[in-house]
């Protein structure tokens, strides 16, 4: 499997200046090549390359290999849309490929291209992350985050064959409740929907205030609310993934894809309804169960929560509150959550044909390419 294994550098001042120009002229050739495609009509890269190629090498000073990659990042761009222009950041992330850029991992070091010749340039990372980087395969992201530049290599890892099970430990997956295995573990997300809500309250006062420290204060708590919540959904990934290897299982989860679309909420309940993080959570239980050898399958949602498992009663009624289960037909009572996780469990198990084909091609759907050092 791929996983992106993230370096932070270590430039000198004059290093970094030369950085962030090779970024802005960089992006600046991005936009020229954008509008010349808009102009023409023409947005594949092959094509795309024919008809720029030659006037960006003769009115910019980048090296052969990073225009053939600005003209990639166009290309790309318009894969997604053809319906406007594309405008690229002037410090927006390039890609750079073997050609310029090497690293060597035992000096902690690398050599990449700038506007000014290569720089030989110190980097820092994990122990984990160097030793991913003996098996980097493609391209690289140069990237500037908060006044510091990053490297996000793309590097194969190997995984063991994943485990024949016969049983599955099935997970349920909510707002109120971060995740509910079938075996009775709850992981509760009152501390996360807490802290959100703090963080809510203080933006809305901050940017109210307006002051320029105000702004200032803003600026160094951004993304604080996401890392907290990612390493939340590390830990609880991490934790399901090893309960399931030692038991000799594979994870059952619920297809929620989409489901912000599906699904309406009170306008007070919006903003905790969006910034709901089961996708990632999601993801980081399959790539972490993959490196474990462990299975995967995804189970259809509907009704989990409302059916019965004693005697398979579906109704709406069994379901009187949030928290609350119970059956109007046989009164089977209990945790709506650990239910609700115990029918996922027995809709794996009793599912015709889940074999490796399947199990396979969930892997490669929930797999996301993030940051080693994140993932892990």
């Amino acid at each position: 499997m791929k996983l992106i294994a993230k370096v932070k550098l270590l430039p000198t001042e004059q290093q970094f200046t030369l950085l962030k120009r090779t970024l802005e002229e960089a992006n600046a050739v991005c936009d020229y090549i954008s509008e010349r495609a808009w102009e023409n009509e023409t947005f594949r890269q092959f094509p795309l390359h024919k008809l720029t190629y030659r006037e960006v090498r003769e009115q910019f000073s980048l090296s052969a290999q990073v225009v053939v990659r600005c003209i990639a990042k166009v290309a790309d761009a318009y894969k997604a849309g053809q319906k406007k222009q594309r405008k690229f950041k002037s410090h927006g992330a390039i890609t750079y490929d073997n050609r310029i850029l090497s690293y060597r991992p035992n000096d902690s070091m690398v050599s990449i291209w700038t506007i000014d010749d290569r720089q030989r340039i110190p980097f820092v990372c994990g122990e984990r992350d160097k030793g991913y980087l003996n098996g980097r395969r493609g391209e690289s992201d140069l990237v500037l985050v908060d006044g510091v530049f990053y490297l996000f290599a793309t590097c194969e890892v190997e995984t063991p064959e994943q485990e024949e099970v016969s049983d599955f430990l099935g997970v349920d997956m909510g707002v109120n409740n971060i995740a509910t295995d079938s075996d009775g573990n709850n992981y509760s997300g009152k501390q996360v929907n807490g802290l959100r809500h703090r963080h809510a309250c203080l933006r809305s006062k901050l940017q109210a205030k307006g002051t320029k420290s105000a702004r200032q204060v803003l600026k160094n708590r951004k993304r604080k609310e996401s890392r907290f919540a990612k390493d939340v959904n590390h830990r609880i990934a991490k934790e399901l993934v090893l309960r399931a290897k030692d038991t000799g299982r594979g994870i059952a989860l619920e297809n929620l894809q989409g489901i912000r679309n599906r699904v309406t909420v009170r306008k007070a309940q919006r903003r905790q309804h969006h910034s709901w993080s089961f996708f990632d959570l999601r993801q980081k239980i399959a790539y972490k169960a993959e490196l474990h050898g462990v299975p995967v399958v995804l189970i259809d949602p509907r009704n989990t929560s409302r059916t019965c498992p004693i005697c398979g009663c579906v109704d709406k009624r069994n379901r009187p509150n949030q928290n609350t289960f119970s059956c109007i037909r046989c009164g089977f009572s209990g945790f709506a959550d650990a239910i609700a996780a115990e029918n996922i469990r027995r809709a794996a198990v009793n599912q015709p044909n889940v074999g490796r084909d399947e199990v396979k091609a969930v892997h490669t759907e929930l797999r996301l390419s993030v940051p080693a050092s994140r993932l892990l």
